[in-house]
C-alpha cells in the first residue's frame, strides 16, 4: 500500500501542486526541459580559440551548409568548424550515451584501467542545438542547467564561449541572457563539446550529455540557484520546526525592496503554514533570509511512511510576484552514534546496495521511467537504502528515492580540496541538501591516501566544507584500509569500512576505540552469473552457488548476520545490487561487465537475491536451485541449495522426500542427493505450518516466446518507457533454464526500440539493434513512447519457437 501510494504521490504531486500554485500566485520562473532535438557528431571538431568575441562557424546560426553529399571533411583542420554538412549530423534526444552505441573492442588502454569501460570506446563528439527565445523574455535571467555530461565539456552560444566544466558528474550551470538573441534579433544556437577520453572512475562511465537539460528563465530579482535550505531542527510527536534559509539575489542596478512569503504545503495541496519577511537588497546584492515555522499534526517521513511536504517561495515586490521557488522536503530525525543508526529516535538498521548508474541496452543515458524501474525492484527485496557510487547521481534518483522511500547515502567523487574538487562538491552539497532520503555523505571511495597524513588534511578541509553547507547531516569516507592510521579516521564524523568483516576488523575496532562511530559502506563481493553453476576460467561463468573469486566476500545473506549481531554497525550497503557494464571481476576480455550484483544488468533475479529477500523481509521466502536440465548427468551425485527465512524447509524429489532441515538465520541450506529429471519442491514450515514452497522442474525442448511488460499503457510524451522480459518456454509454459535462442523484435505505432539486453556479461552484441540472443532462458527489449497516442505493437519471433505479440496503449 505504502509503495502504491508513493508511486502515485511521485508522478502527480507535481500536477497536483501546479494547481494550488496556480490558485495562489502566478509563476514568474519557468524551467521548461530542453531535451528535445539537438544535432550530434561524433567525433573530434578542432576549434581554433579566437583572440576577439565571437567564435562563428557551427557555433552560431549563419553557418554555411555543405550541400555535396561526397563531400569529405577533414575534422582536425580549425576551417571544419566553419561550415557543416549535414550528412556528417544527426537528430538525437537527450539524455544521449554515445559509448553504448559503439562496437566492442579488445583494447586494454580504454579507461582507467584493463576492462574498467568495459571494452567500448570513448571519445570526443559535438552537440549542437538551434533554438528561439521570445521577445517578451527579453531583460530577463536566462540560465542553461546542464545536470550531467561525460566529460570535460565546453560550451558556446551564439559564437560565444561560455566555459568549460571538467566533472562528468556534477552539473553545470551558465547565464545565457547577455548572448541570446530575443524575436526578430533572430534564431539561438548552442555548442557543447564533449571530451570524454579521460576516465574519472573505474567502471562504465558513458560518453556524452547523459542526463537532462533546463533552460531556467527568473526576474533578475529572484531565489538563487539551489538557493532554499530547508531543516527541522526541532521534532517531536505533537509537531516540527521547520527552519527556511532563502538566498535572494537583485541583479538589478537599483535597491529593491522585497517580501519573501514562504508558505508550507502538504500532500494535499493545502497551505498549512505561512511566513513572510521585508527586506531591502542593495544593487547586484546577495542576502539569505532565515525564516522559522511549525507544523502540526504531522506526518513523519521514513523508508516506510515517505510522507513529503513542500515549500513554495513566493518573492513580492510592489505587491506583485517577481519570483516562485518550490522545494520538497521531509519531516525525519537521524541520528548516527556509536550505538548505531536511529531513524526517527528508533534503532534502524539500513539494508542498503550499492549502485551504479548504468542499465541494460541504454548505458548511463537513463530515462527516469527505468530509474523509477531499478528503484521498484530494490525495494520489492526489502532494501530501505540506496548508496550512489561512485559519485552524486542524477537528481531524479533523489526526487524518487524521497518519493518512494528510499534511505541515500549521496557519495562525492574525488578526494580533493583543491578549488575544482572543493567546487564539485560544495554542488552535491548544495543541490542535494534538502532531500530528505539522504541520511549522510560519503565524501570519497577507496581512495590511495586513505590513512596518510597528507590524505587527513584534505579531508578534514572536506569535512568542514561539508558541515558549513550542510550542518544537519554528518559525513563519512568508504574505507577499505588504514582506518586506524594517519589520523584519517579521526577527522570523519562516521567511519565507513568496506569489507571490514575480513578478519573481523570492525569488531577489533570497536574494542579499541569503544566510542567511534561507524558505519559498513560496502560489503559483499560474490560474483555469480546468472543461471550458471560452474567456475569457469574458459567460459567466464561464476557459481551462484560456491565462492570462488574473488575470495575477499561472504556468500549473499551471510554479511546481515554481523549487522544483526553489532547493531552498533548501523547497516551495510552491499555490493552490488545489480550488475554494472566494466570491471569484470575476477576476468577480462571477452568479459564486458561486473558479476557482483545480486540482480543481473537487466534485474533479472540471480539465487542471491532472495538471500537478501529472506534477511530483509517477512514474506514466507524458500528458494531452491540449481535448475533442473542436466541432460547427460542422470544418476551423478548433485547439491541442491536452498536460501530461506524459515523454520524448517522440506526437499523432495519427484514427491520423495529427500530430507528435512531445521534453518539457520542467513546461512543456505544443502541437500546431496542424486541427480533424476523431473520435479524439485522445497515446502517452508514457520512454528510447524507450511508457509510457502518452490518447485524447479526439468523442462521441455523451447517451444514458444513470452512477452511480459511492466505497464500497459506509456505516456505518449517521447520519454516514458515499457521495460519488456522476453522468456523462452516449453510446450508447458516453464521457462527453458539454459535456452539461448535469437529473438527478433518488430514494432508498430508511435514507440520506438531503444535498447535490448539478456544480462549476459560476456555477450557482444550490440545494444542498439532489433535483435537478442536469450542467456539461461531470458532477454529484454526496452520501448519508449514517441509523442503521439495510439497503439504500440510488440511482436518477438525466433526460428522454430511460437512468436508471440504484446500491445502497449501510449496516450
Amino acid at each position: 500500500m505504502i509503495l502504491r501510494f508513493a508511486i502515485f504521490f511521485f508522478f502527480l504531486s507535481i500536477s497536483a501542486n501546479a494547481q494550488v500554485i496556480q490558485q495562489t500566485t502566478v509563476s514568474k520562473r519557468t524551467k521548461e526541459n530542453f531535451d528535445k532535438s539537438w544535432q550530434f557528431h561524433k567525433g573530434d571538431i578542432a576549434m581554433k580559440q579566437v583572440v576577439r568575441v565571437g567564435q562563428g562557424g557551427i557555433t552560431d546560426i549563419n553557418v554555411p551548409v555543405i550541400a555535396k553529399k561526397d563531400t569529405v571533411i577533414d575534422y582536425t583542420n580549425f576551417r571544419s568548424s566553419l561550415s557543416m554538412l549535414p550528412t556528417d549530423w544527426r537528430t538525437v534526444n537527450l539524455p544521449h550515451d554515445w559509448c553504448i552505441e559503439g562496437d566492442f573492442v579488445h583494447d586494454d588502454d580504454l579507461g582507467s584501467q584493463p576492462s574498467a569501460s568495459g571494452y567500448l570506446a570513448v571519445g570526443k563528439g559535438v552537440y549542437r542545438k538551434e533554438f528561439e527565445i521570445s521577445e517578451s523574455d527579453k531583460g530577463k535571467k536566462i540560465s542553461i542547467e546542464f545536470d550531467g555530461i561525460f566529460r570535460n565539456s565546453t560550451v558556446w552560444v551564439n559564437g560565444h564561449l561560455l566555459g568549460t566544466h571538467l566533472s562528468g558528474y556534477t552539473p553545470s550551470n551558465y547565464d545565457l541572457s547577455d548572448f541570446l538573441r530575443y524575436g526578430n534579433e533572430g534564431k539561438n544556437v548552442i555548442l557543447v563539446k564533449v571530451d570524454a577520453t579521460q576516465p574519472e572512475g573505474w567502471w562504465y562511465e558513458g560518453c556524452g550529455i547523459y542526463r537532462h537539460v533546463w533552460i531556467v528563465k527568473t526576474d533578475k530579482l529572484h531565489v538563487a540557484r539551489f538557493g532554499t535550505y530547508v531543516t527541522t531542527p526541532s521534532v517531536s510527536d505533537a509537531e516540527a520546526t521547520v527552519s527556511i534559509r532563502t538566498t535572494l539575489k537583485n541583479e538589478y542596478k537599483t535597491v529593491k525592496n522585497v517580501s519573501l512569503v514562504s508558505k508550507i504545503i502538504n500532500e494535499k495541496g493545502l497551505v498549512i503554514a505561512t511566513k513572510t519577511s521585508t527586506l531591502s537588497i542593495p544593487p547586484f546584492g546577495q542576502t539569505e533570509v532565515s525564516q522559522t515555522d511549525t507544523i502540526e499534526k504531522l506526518l513523519i517521513w521514513s523508508p516506510e511512511t515517505p510522507n513529503l511536504y513542500k515549500v513554495l517561495t513566493e518573492v513580492f515586490e510592489n505587491g506583485n510576484v517577481v519570483d516562485t521557488y518550490e522545494t520538497t522536503f521531509g519531516v525525519r530525525t537521524v541520528e548516527i552514534n556509536k550505538n548505531g543508526v536511529f531513524l526517527n529516535g528508533k534503532l534502524y538498521p539500513v539494508k542498503g546496495t550499492c549502485n551504479h548508474q548504468d542499465f541494460a541496452g541504454i548505458g548511463v543515458a537513463v530515462p527516469d521511467k527505468v530509474n523509477w524501474y531499478k528503484l521498484k525492484v530494490l525495494k520489492e527485496v526489502g532494501s530501505n537504502a540506496y548508496r550512489c557510487t561512485h559519485h552524486p547521481p542524477t537528481p531524479e534518483v533523489l526526487n524518487m528515492c524521497d518519493s518512494i522511500g528510499m534511505l541515500v547515502l549521496d557519495e562525492n567523487r574525488h578526494l580533493s580540496s583543491s578549488k575544482d574538487g572543493l567546487e564539485d562538491l560544495s554542488a552535491m552539497l548544495y543541490r542535494d541538501r534538502n532531500h530528505p532520503s539522504i541520511f549522510m555523505w560519503s565524501l570519497e571511495n577507496e581512495e590511495a591516501m586513505q590513512g596518510t597524513v597528507t590524505g587527513a588534511r584534505i579531508m578534514e578541509t572536506m569535512v568542514n566544507t561539508a558541515h558549513k553547507i550542510d550542518p544537519s547531516r554528518k559525513v563519512t569516507a568508504a574505507m577499505n584500509h588504514a582506518r586506524n592510521e594517519g589520523g584519517y579516521s579521526d577527522v570523519l564524523d562516521v567511519v565507513g569500512y568496506n569489507y571490514g568483516d575480513k578478519q573481523l576488523a570492525y569488531v577489533k575496532d570497536k574494542e579499541n576505540h569503544p566510542d567511534r562511530v561507524m558505519f559498513c559502506t560496502e560489503g559483499t563481493s560474490f560474483v555469480s552469473t546468472r543461471g550458471e553453476y560452474e567456475n569457469s576460467w574458459w567460459k567466464h561463468t561464476c557459481s551462484n552457488s560456491t565462492i570462488w573469486q574473488p575470495d575477499w566476500g561472504p556468500y549473499p545473506g551471510e554479511d546481515w548476520a554481523d549487522i544483526v549481531k553489532y547493531p552498533y554497525l548501523g547497516g551495510l550497503f552491499v555490493w552490488t545490487a545489480f550488475d554494472y557494464r566494466g570491471e569484470p571481476t575476477p576476468f577480462s576480455w571477452p568479459s564486458v561487465a561486473s558479476q557482483f550484483g545480486f540482480l543481473d544488468v537487466c534485474g533479472f533475479p540471480k539465487d542471491g537475491y532472495y538471500a537478501y529477500k529472506s534477511a530483509w523481509t517477512d514474506i514466507p521466502t524458500v528458494h531452491i536451485f540449481p535448475h533442473w536440465n542436466w541432460t547427460g548427468k542422470e544418476g551423478q551425485k548433485m547439491k541442491v541449495h536452498s536460501y530461506t527465512n524459515c523454520d524448517e524447509v522440506e526437499l523432495f524429489l519427484n514427491g520423495k522426500s529427500i530430507g528435512r532441515q531445521k534453518a539457520v538465520p542467513y546461512k543456505k541450506l544443502i541437500w546431496d542427493l542424486i541427480y533424476q529429471p523431473g520435479k524439485l519442491e522445497a515446502r517452508g514450515y514457520k512454528a510447524g505450518k507450511l508457509v510457502t514452497k518452490d518447485i524447479v522442474e526439468t523442462t521441455k525442448a523451447p517451444a514458444q516466446i513470452d512477452l511480459e511488460s511492466d505497464v500497459n499503457t506509456l505516456k505518449a510524451d517521447g520519454c516514458d518507457v515499457a521495460i519488456i522480459k522476453v522468456a523462452i518456454k516449453d510446450t508447458k509454459g516453464r521457462v527453458v533454464p539454459t535456452a539461448d535462442n535469437l529473438v527478433k523484435f518488430e514494432i508498430e505505432g508511435p514507440g520506438k526500440i531503444i535498447g535490448v539486453a539478456n544480462g549476459n556479461p560476456n555477450s557482444h552484441e550490440r545494444d542498439k539493434a532489433n535483435q537478442r540472443m536469450a542467456f539461461n532462458g531470458y532477454c529484454m527489449v526496452l520501448v519508449q513512447s514517441d509523442e503521439k497516442s495510439g497503439n504500440i505493437k510488440i511482436k518477438a519471433s525466433s526460428d522454430a519457437l511460437k512468436s508471440t505479440v504484446i500491445s502497449i496503449i501510449a496516450k
